[in-house]
């Protein structure tokens, strides 16, 4: 008997385990939140402290950055990676738009205004209806409040640097779940169903008036999802 896969939730940029609070409780000490993202400055410096952090098979579930770092796992270790969940992300390199949207919040965090940044991207993590909710929105700024302009400049960077993984997708083999809000303004949907299309066996889940932040928008769809979605991976 193998022992079984470890869970493993990869955070976005700038984000920590405060975007998992229903996923936390759902799955308790089977989910492990790493923070790589914090301690390095690359995508395979990350991906490959992760792996040597998180020892045996793994089940891992990204949002967003941290979609894309599972993937270089994948790229750095298939035969480890036993399950693959990738919420809101994609497999596409940087754009010249995506690009010179970086530069301008760079712009700002070097004249100082690191706060008007980050709440000028509430409406874009978001989905419409949420921004009237003053705790949802108010957790995500303190989440980015905690990272500091610094974490968030180096993450930038390091996302900036990957490249395209849409030539690895279609070797990958493991159960693989891809979900999506409707109306994910930071990848937008088009990212997730390219992702869906190109895994052989991948399920696409597609969150109705939903942002970019899935996880503590629609928490219960989220989770009822990666139930879905661990029942078809390896158990041991």
């Amino acid at each position: 008997m193998h022992p079984m896969p470890e869970l493993v939730l990869i955070p976005g940029l700038a984000a920590d385990d405060s975007m998992w609070p229903a996923q936390r409780r759902a799955f308790g000490t089977a989910a492990r939140v790493t923070d790589v993202h914090f301690r390095f400055d690359t995508l395979p410096a990350m991906a490959a402290a992760l792996l040597a952090e998180h020892a045996g098979e793994l089940l891992l579930c990204g949002a967003s950055m941290g979609g894309m770092l599972a993937l270089e796992c994948v790229r750095q270790a298939p035969a480890r990676v036993r399950g693959l969940a990738l919420l809101g992300s994609s497999a596409r390199p940087d754009t010249p738009e995506i690009a010179a949207l970086r530069a301008n919040a760079f712009a700002l965090i070097d004249a100082g205004r690191y706060e008007d940044m980050i709440t000028m991207n509430v409406p874009f993590s978001f989905h419409a209806d949420r921004l009237g909710d003053a705790a949802l929105t108010g957790a995500y700024l303190d989440m980015l409040r905690r990272a500091g302009p610094a974490a968030l400049v180096r993450q930038n960077v390091a996302v900036a640097a990957r490249p395209d993984s849409r030539p690895l997708l279609p070797a990958i083999a493991c159960p693989t779940l891809v979900m999506c809000g409707d109306a994910d303004l930071v990848t937008p949907l088009e990212h997730s169903r390219e992702i869906a299309a190109a895994v052989p066996g991948a399920e696409l889940v597609v969150l109705d008036r939903c942002g970019h932040m899935l996880t503590m928008e629609r928490p219960h769809e989220v989770n009822a999802a990666l139930r879905g979605w661990l029942a078809r991976c390896p158990s041991g």
